[in-house]
């Protein structure tokens, strides 16, 4: 698909949030970066980890070695595999009754740990994506991040519908929190499932029959208050629609919000290339 870069050719640096940033896997944001559109400001609190990030993406972008929650001391539930460690300790009882769950989320230590909250941190200013997978922990780093999501326009992150830590907050609980900070729930990236123990379905652990566990949720800022952003949102807003998210129909939405307010036309000239693919 072509970008709508091709027809806002005047769109300011994307500014990128990534809590839970990590190497092993490949962002979605990643395509804006390498083409120098977006900068990132990223969290991972491995401080070996944090530096390859800086040093694998290099200026602009940068990445800190904290743990992001409310600001207050903590405790880190180390696990067997470093992707599923957390704030909150695992609920191996719960993750017993699945295949290869508590296998990857076997306690190990814990080590007490200071937290940041992310209003606090002066070098983020402006946020136009937020992506968050943090193990549970992620409305903690909302609720002390209400400075930054007041500019936010896009949300990823991750969501939990079962209690896979102990105490962790639900999908029910991020979703509240963010629709009453200006947000509307927008679509799922996929689900986590496995299936309950001892059923195997294809002969692959790590699939599941009926039972969803956890996914990532995008958010979008509310669009049904369009009028209240900025030309620069605006434009920022239909970019991460039509590229990053491949939602058409609320790019063409949001520039219709633009139009209004420049007195242009792109709504209709996307309309007629998106007619033209």
């Amino acid at each position: 698909m072509w970008s709508l870069k091709e027809l806002l050719t005047d769109v300011s640096l994307i500014s990128i949030v990534d809590i839970g940033a990590a190497l092993g896997e490949t962002p979605p944001y990643q395509p804006m970066v390498d083409a120098g559109w977006a900068r990132v400001i990223g969290f991972e609190p491995d401080p070996v980890e944090c530096e390859r990030l800086n040093n694998t993406f290099g200026s602009p972008h940068r990445f800190f070695p904290c743990f992001v929650a409310d600001g207050r001391p903590s405790v880190f539930h180390e696990t067997n595999w470093v992707l599923t460690g957390s704030l909150f300790h695992p609920n191996s009882p719960l993750l017993e009754h699945f295949q290869n769950l508590a296998e990857v989320v076997t306690p190990v230590a814990e080590h007490p740990v200071d937290t940041v909250r992310l209003d606090d941190i002066d070098e983020i200013d402006d946020v136009d994506f937020f992506k968050i997978d943090v193990q549970g922990g992620e409305l903690a780093v909302f609720q002390n991040a209400q400075r930054i999501l007041a500019d936010t326009l896009v949300i990823q992150t991750e969501v939990e519908f079962v209690e896979l830590y102990e105490k962790q907050p639900l999908f029910a609980d991020v979703d509240r929190f963010l629709r009453a900070n200006g947000f509307q729930f927008h679509t799922f990236n996929g689900f986590g499932m496995r299936a309950f123990k001892p059923l195997i379905p294809a002969d692959d652990i790590n699939q599941g029959f009926r039972q969803f566990l956890w996914s990532d949720a995008i958010y979008v800022r509310d669009w049904m208050k369009l009028d209240a952003l900025s030309q620069r949102k605006l434009q920022t807003y239909a970019l991460l629609a039509h590229d990053l998210l491949g939602s058409y129909d609320l790019a063409h939405l949001v520039l219709g919000a633009l139009d209004k307010k420049t007195g242009g036309n792109l709504a209709s000239a996307y309309l007629d290339r998106l007619i033209a693919e």
